[in-house]
This record gives C-alpha cells, sequence and structure tokens, in this order.
C-alpha cells in the first residue's frame, strides 16, 4: 500500500486560501479530501503534505477539523507536514518530504506552473509515481525531460485533468471517433475576477490564464483525435486591462488558434481555445463548453449547466456540479463522493500506482487509462507555442520527426 505526499497547499489541494474556506466551489478542496477517503478506504498509508510556508498549517489543519473531521462521519484527516510549523518560508521542504518516502510511493504536485518540473524531477529520481496539475509543465524541453526520466526509472507520471472522467466528455470522445475527419472545435472556459487575488501570488509572474484553463480542452481535444490528428501551427492573441489595473501584469483572456492537419490526408481542421479569469460572478464558478465539428457529425457541451440548479436565502442562485465532486454528505452522515469524476481522476491514479508498487502492471499499461506524460506532450506544445507566440506577435509552427514525435517549435 503506497503513502502519498501532497506537494502544494493552495485552494485545489486543501480549500484554505488567504487564511479561511475558498470562496470558490472548492470550500474543502479536492487532493486532501479525495487522500483522506482513499485511506479511511484502506488504499493508502501515510499521508504527508509539503508546502513553502509552515507557519501556514496550524490554520490547514483547524480548517480540516471543522469542515471535513467534524462533517463527515469517521475522516481522519491527519498529516504530517513540511516545513515544520515555526518556519515561515522554506522552498526546498518538499525535498526533505520526499526522502520520507519509498520507491513506488504517490507525489501530487499541485503547486504553481513553473515549479512542476523541479519538483516532478525530484520525486522521479526517487522512483516515486507522480500526479501534476495541468499544465504538466510549461515548455517542451521539460516535458521531454521528465518523459524520458519516467522512462529510466520506471515511474507512472500523468497530468490530472479531470474532464477526461467527466462522463459527459467521456462519451464525446467516444463519440467523435465516429464524426470522421476533424474539421473545427472551438471553446471557452472562464473563472470569475476574484481568481485573480486568489492567485495574486503567481497570476503572470509563473503562469498565465492559457496555461491554466486552456490546458483542460486542449487535452480534450487532442486524447479525441490522438492518432488521427495533428496540431502544426499556434496563433495567440490576448485582452487586457483589468488584470493590470489590480496591478496584476498578466492578460485577462487569452485565445489560441491552432491549426491542425488530419492524417493521413493532411486535410486540415481549425482549433480555438479561449480562456479568461476576468468573468463576472453569477451561478457557477467557472464557465465551460465546447462545441467539435467533424466531417460527418457534431457535438456541443455546456459543462456548467446540466439542468441542476438551487437557491437558498443564504447563497442564491447556483448551477451545481455534484458530478465533479459531492460535497453533501449522506444519510449517514458519510463522505458519498467517490462517484465524481475530480474524485476517481485522483483515485485511478492512486490504484495504478498502487498495481504497479505490487508488480501486477507496469506504466505503459495506463498509457489508454490516464493522461501520461507521453500522452500529453502535445498539450504542452500548444500551450508553450501559445504563450511564445504572444510574447512576439507571430505564429509558431510544431514540427515533427518521421516516426510523427513533437520535435521542437519553431518561427
Amino acid at each position: 500500500m503506497p503513502n502519498s505526499l501532497m506537494i502544494g497547499t493552495g485552494e485545489y489541494t486543501t480549500g484554505y486560501v488567504h487564511g479561511q474556506a475558498a470562496t470558490s466551489d472548492k470550500k474543502v478542496g479536492v487532493v486532501a479530501l479525495t487522500m483522506f477517503d482513499l485511506r479511511r478506504q484502506g488504499k493508502l498509508d501515510r499521508l504527508l503534505m509539503a508546502g513553502t510556508n509552515g507557519q501556514k498549517f496550524p490554520g490547514i489543519r483547524q480548517h480540516f477539523r471543522q469542515n471535513v473531521a467534524e462533517v463527515y462521519r469517521d475522516m481522519d484527516v491527519r498529516f504530517d507536514s513540511f516545513p515544520a510549523d515555526d518556519v515561515a518560508r522554506d522552498p526546498s521542504a518538499y525535498l526533505a518530504a520526499l526522502d520520507e518516502l519509498s520507491p513506488g510511493d504517490v507525489v501530487a504536485v499541485f503547486t504553481p506552473d513553473d515549479t512542476h518540473f523541479e519538483i516532478a524531477l525530484a520525486a522521479i529520481q526517487r522512483r516515486c509515481h507522480v500526479l501534476i496539475a495541468k499544465p504538466i509543465v510549461k515548455s517542451l524541453a521539460e516535458h521531454q525531460t521528465l518523459m524520458h526520466a519516467a522512462a529510466e526509472n520506471g515511474c507512472l507520471v500523468a497530468m490530472e485533468v479531470h474532464k477526461r472522467w467527466d462522463p459527459i466528455y467521456r462519451d464525446a470522445k467516444d463519440r467523435i471517433a465516429g464524426f470522421g475527419e476533424f474539421s473545427f472545435f472551438n471553446s471557452y472556459m472562464s473563472q470569475p475576477k476574484t481568481q485573480l487575488d486568489t492567485f495574486r501570488a503567481w497570476a503572470g509572474k509563473s503562469s498565465d490564464i492559457s496555461y491554466y484553463l486552456n490546458a483542460h480542452h486542449i487535452d480534450f481535444n487532442a486524447w479525441a483525435v490522438a492518432g488521427t490528428a495533428r496540431p502544426v501551427r499556434v496563433y495567440a492573441s490576448a485582452a487586457t486591462g483589468v488584470a493590470t489595473s489590480r496591478d496584476i501584469q498578466t492578460e485577462d483572456t487569452i485565445t489560441l488558434t491552432v491549426t491542425w492537419e488530419n492524417i493521413p490526408t493532411r486535410n486540415l481542421a481549425t482549433a480555438i481555445y479561449t480562456s479568461s479569469w476576468i468573468a463576472p460572478r453569477s451561478d457557477v464558478h467557472s464557465q465551460q463548453r465546447f462545441f467539435y465539428m467533424g466531417h460527418d457529425g457534431e457535438i456541443s457541451i455546456d459543462q456548467a449547466h446540466r439542468g441542476y440548479s438551487i437557491a437558498t436565502d443564504q447563497s442564491g442562485f447556483a448551477s451545481p456540479n455534484p458530478l465533479f465532486m459531492k460535497y453533501t454528505p449522506d444519510s449517514t452522515g458519510a463522505f458519498s463522493g467517490q462517484s465524481g469524476y475530480g474524485y476517481q481522476s485522483i483515485a485511478d491514479f492512486v490504484a495504478a500506482a498502487a498495481s504497479i508498487q505490487s508488480g501486477t502492471s507496469t506504466p505503459s499499461d495506463y498509457r489508454s487509462s490516464l493522461a501520461t506524460i507521453e500522452d500529453t506532450i502535445v498539450t504542452t506544445a500548444i500551450l508553450e507555442a501559445g504563450r511564445m507566440s504572444l510574447d512576439e506577435q507571430k505564429p509558431l509552427d510544431i514540427a515533427y520527426d518521421s516516426d510523427g514525435q513533437i520535435t521542437s517549435l519553431s518561427k
């Protein structure tokens, strides 16, 4: 049974932001809650958590006691933390935590994008299996380095893209296989302006809104047409003004226009991916939808609205999504969110790591079921090309070798 180290103590891991529960739809986070429940089921052993600020951990523990242990029956929220509670800042605390692990243990990396590479490489070198928040890394070169390191050390490395577990997205992916050649894709994903404050520490410094949100639908598009089409050119544009008015030097909205090439006909397709973090507060935390058209069929999904709405005196009108994460306890007071696709994307990785650790499977067995580092290189290439295109105001081409593997980006 593997141990698990969670690296990163932010909203997605803990639901604890700026000294209190997050104001988003992830008030108790996703990663830690899932790990606590997996340990309750006997699927994980020791849980560890590493951040950069040890003085934050007393607040996190109190947050978990109040919002997890006192809400769900039989939920143990204990974990070992790094650095110590009296340490104000130690960016390398995760290394001490990694030294507590053994080969085959699980590491979940949910930190600012520009830290993923160094953290993941250290975990891989210790022969741990690593689940990384999207995007895995920010550059093609870093992605290729991690991919080779994972192969050398026998590690399973994957990107946490929970939309692959959404039953509607999964069904859409399977239907798209029967729609003929790829022709057109258009996606939009946004979050409210409050996220600019939530992510103030890294917004525009370590990453941008395209890496953060466009990654979802780029990965879905690449997953849906894998082996039948490939991206060949990327051009990016952006809107600005709101973030800079808050003294955050980053784009408000980023659009990537990507030319895809069908294999082997070389017929072209167009994809447009738009993401923003200046949306007004509405009935959902995140607007997210897409339209796909093939030569023989089309499909559209409004992921944010599925005919389910609630209204309360305290919270007003909302369109909740318990398919992602069901936070409401069942009638016995137990956590009952195991069927949520946010939960399943983590649980399936833990199950795969446990199977590899026991010797009953190998990392290559999960190429078709998880968003492995080998399968997600297309997403990284598009995202990096988009950033380069924005910075240089020109399109970027994606180059391939004779085996069809991505080699480089060129101007």
